[in-house]
């Protein structure tokens, strides 16, 4: 993980995926407890912000650690 946070805006350039696609999916990653998703006003703008939890950065942890060894088998 490289930022502590992203906002919706920045995942979804970064992902290059649909609003709902990015909805769907932080939906079902807050609701394993993976990431925590904060809602709030900057001016009068609505933003969302995702920030990953202890639970999301072991799994993600375990999840690269899994493709390593898989990839170190090759």
């Amino acid at each position: 993980m490289v930022n502590e946070s992203a906002d919706f805006n920045m995942l979804k350039e970064l992902l290059g995926v649909t609003d709902g696609n990015l909805a769907s999916h932080t939906k079902a990653l807050e609701s394993e407890n993976y990431i925590q998703i904060e809602k709030q006003f900057i001016g009068k703008k609505p933003n969302t912000r995702y920030i990953a939890t202890k639970e999301g950065k072991k799994a993600f942890k375990d999840h690269i650690d899994a493709l390593e060894k898989l990839i170190s088998k090759s």
